[in-house]
């Protein structure tokens, strides 16, 4: 494996060329993406972009001059993006079964062909990619993960696809890559290497591997490493499970009322058990937080840790315990926006601590109940079948006011051709 080449394949703005897959009148628009409560801008379009539209900007603030210019907003549309997602992943698996997800937009392949002939196998791939969903993707080869990261970046500003492949060549390009794009270096070390007078990822590849672990840690040593064309980081064709697992949102209009603030905990705390299951572990602690907004005059925030009397999975139990603990930092009087839950000391549920002091444990019988559960939630809805706890009307949801049509994922807002 470690002779074999990468390619990691990223979409192009993906979340404003979601959006302009089903309204092709808006290519060529500035188009911007909100976040919770159509708050903040998450992604804009390449042509939001050129005006200098910043992420994380309050949209209120650049609402009339960014719609003077005529751009529009979206609301973020989370069933749309996810299923968009997976169809690029499954056209990528039909040039390789290796293929590991890094994030919604971007996927390491493990390829097999000589390096000679990667890139114009990776224009194949952005071809047939656009060809099936409508998404341009660019692609960075390289023979490390680090360096087709890259390759990736530098492939976004030189039509689609660039080769870090061949060693000879390599120092040039990488001498021109300020040392903030490599992989894995984020402020903290930017500060670092830029005091020592490393500017560039050339400059970063040729230190002393010995100093780099001395001062960045053993990942430090294998960036440096990963530069000179040295695998050092595994390709994981599964991920890894997860060592904690968080939900937490802000809410569509404040929550005063105890009652109230327990169906979103109840709905955050589903949610994270759904994804405890998917991934075959159990829980042995939870951490609640709650919190008002951070621009009204009396602020408050807080949040309590407790460590479960069993480990479990069971979305029941959980939100039990999530609720007690919500009761613990809740104060009357005030107007909370946001609440959350993580899931932490997580383990197999194959391999379960039981307690001296209880029977209780995460047994067949409720890790049957909670598969039936998940059975009929992938079969027909996460809202087909839920705890009572989690409401009905669910009236505290967050606002998305601006969302499109959930084209791919809904019988009733599939795209209409007159």
């Amino acid at each position: 494996m470690k002779d074999r080449p990468f390619a990691l394949v990223d979409c192009n703005n993906f979340y404003a060329s979601c959006e302009q897959v089903f309204r092709p009148e808006l290519v060529g628009r500035p188009l911007v993406v909100l976040g919770n409560n159509d708050g903040c801008v998450v992604a804009r379009s390449r042509e939001a972009r050129a005006l200098e539209i910043p992420l994380g900007a309050p949209y209120f603030k650049i609402r009339a001059a960014f719609e003077k210019c005529g751009g529009i907003a979206f609301s973020s549309n989370y069933a749309l993006y996810g299923d968009m997602s997976q169809r690029v992943v499954e056209t990528l698996r039909q040039f390789t079964d290796e293929v590991e997800v890094y994030s919604i937009d971007e996927a390491f392949l493990a390829l097999n062909d000589r390096p000679d002939l990667l890139p114009s196998l990776a224009g194949v791939i952005r071809r047939q990619v656009r060809r099936w969903t409508g998404l341009s993707v660019s692609i960075g080869l390289g023979p490390t993960k680090t360096l087709s990261k890259l390759a990736n970046k530098r492939a976004k500003k030189e039509g689609g696809v660039c080769d870090f492949l061949e060693a000879r060549g390599r120092e040039e390009l990488l001498r021109e890559m300020p040392v903030e794009d490599v992989w894995g270096i984020g402020p903290r070390y930017q500060k670092l290497l830029r005091s020592h007078r490393i500017r560039n990822a050339l400059q970063l590849a040729q230190v002393d591997e010995q100093w780099a672990r001395r001062k960045m840690t053993v990942m430090g040593q294998r960036t440096v490493l990963e530069l000179r064309g040295i695998p050092c980081f595994a390709f994981q064709e599964a991920p890894a499970p997860k060592k904690a697992i968080a939900r937490a949102r802000q809410f569509g209009r404040p929550l005063v009322d105890f009652a109230e603030l327990c169906e979103p905990l109840a709905s955050y705390v589903a949610s994270a058990a759904r994804a405890l299951r998917q991934q075959g572990s159990v829980a042995g602690a939870i951490r609640v937080h709650l919190e008002t907004s951070q621009h009204v005059e009396h602020r408050y925030a807080n949040s309590t840790y407790r460590l479960l009397p069993w480990s479990t999975a069971a979305t029941g139990e959980l939100i039990g315990w999530a609720r007690e603990c919500l009761a613990q930092i809740y104060r009357p009087d005030y107007a909370y926006r946001r609440c959350g839950v993580l899931l932490t000391e997580l383990s197999s549920q194959d391999i379960q601590q039981t307690n001296l002091f209880t029977e209780e444990y995460y047994d067949q019988k409720k890790r049957d109940a909670m598969e039936a559960l998940d059975q009929v939630s992938a079969q027909w809805g996460r809202t087909a079948l839920r705890c009572a706890s989690e409401g009905l009307a669910q009236t505290w949801r967050m606002r998305q006011g601006r969302r499109s049509p959930r084209y791919t994922t809904r019988w009733d807002e599939l795209p209409v051709v007159g």
